[in-house]
Order: C-alpha cells, then structure tokens, then sequence
C-alpha cells in the first residue's frame, strides 16, 4: 500500500502541475492560488486513490486483476461525478479552451484520463514491490 500510495502521490503531482494550462486558473491565478489548488487536488487525488484501493481490496481480495480494475473504475467514477458537479454544474472551476473534453458529460478528458494512467502506473509499481519481497 505504501509504495501504492507514494508513487499516486507523485504521479499524481505531477499530473495535477502538467495540466494547469488546460485549466483557466493557470492565467488567471496568482502563484499563491495556483499552488494551493495544485496540493490541494493532489491531496484529494491520493485520498480518492486510497479509498479506491480499500474498496476494491475489501471487495475483491485476493483476486489482483478484479482489485486492479474495480481501483480504476472506483477512482475514474468518482473523478467523473467530481468533475460533473464542479466544472458544469458550481463551476467552482473552468477548463481553458484547450481541455478536450467528453460528449454529453462536458467533463475535461485529462482528469479522466489521469484516472487510468496513474493509478494503473502506481498498482503496477506496487505488484512488483510485493513480487520482488515474495521471492
């Protein structure tokens, strides 16, 4: 879980700084703003990622791959409403002009898609952690 939790962590760092030019805080914000948003959707990404993780293990253990898929498609279900209610329905924040977004939902593609790569990246890292322990 650690090595789970530390490499979300990063990855998901790096992915919340990577897309702030899709989002409007990036020319509109201060340094100060634009920061605190970064740590605080980091934060809130490795809380989703943990619970996720729970959830599927609580539901699915030991069977890895139905752990694996029930994470990502825990996390990406919730990433999905999240985004739903603050970016279409409060607008508590904006996408800029070059966010892809989905048909019908209105919700920004990266941020679903952050939803499948990191987490996929950070199990994987995991696994072989356990393998490499187990021999």
């Amino acid at each position: 879980m650690l090595v789970y939790l530390a490499a979300s962590t990063l990855g998901h760092l790096l992915w919340e700084i990577a897309q702030l030019p899709f989002y409007t805080i990036w020319p509109d914000g201060g340094f100060g703003q634009i920061g605190f948003a970064v740590l605080h959707c980091t934060a809130g990404d490795v809380l989703i990622a943990a619970t996720a993780l729970v959830l599927a293990q609580w539901a699915f253990a030991p069977a890895s791959r139905r752990v694996v898929g029930a994470t990502l498609v825990i996390g990406a279900a919730y990433t999905a409403g999240s985004e739903y209610v603050h970016a279409v329905i409060r607008t508590d924040w904006a996408y800029s002009q070059l966010m892809p977004t989905l048909p019908i939902l209105g919700i920004g593609v990266l941020p679903m898609a952050q939803w499948l790569v990191i987490p996929a990246i950070a199990l994987h890292l995991a696994h072989r952690q356990i393998a490499a322990f187990s021999r």
